[in-house]
């Protein structure tokens, strides 16, 4: 199959305009962006079972000093549901997809953590 093209597979905050490169548009965190109507969002997939489980958001909590071992237990998680990352993988080989987070922190986010695994990029 090979590898998916890092292009094919965009980040963005759900608060940002959405735009017609975006490809299809996949939300990624567990919970609906706050203050952000289904119209605006114009979000195509709600992919909540990708997203990280509510113990581990919790316990990350957004700390930078957690990053590493979210990393490593959210890639855990995800391999969890081989079926709904292989659909992505799918998605992402015959278009591009953009995966849709809320978290302020653009470096520090389930989605970058989803992307890498998508891309078959190694975390261990």
């Amino acid at each position: 199959m090979g590898r998916i093209p890092a292009g094919k597979v965009r980040l963005k905050r759900a608060y940002d305009r959405p735009n017609a490169d975006d490809g299809r548009r996949i939300l990624v965190d567990r919970l609906w962006p706050r203050g952000l109507s289904k119209n605006a969002a114009a979000i195509d997939e709600w992919a909540r079972e990708l997203a990280p489980s509510t113990r581990l958001r919790k316990w990350f909590g957004h700390e930078p000093a957690r990053w590493e071992a979210f990393r490593c237990r959210y890639a855990r998680e995800i391999r969890d549901h081989a079926e709904d990352l292989a659909r992505l993988r799918s998605l992402a080989r015959s278009r591009p997809i953009t995966l849709i987070y809320s978290a302020r922190d653009e470096v520090h986010n389930d989605a970058v953590v989803l992307r890498d695994v998508v891309l078959g990029r190694s975390i261990k």
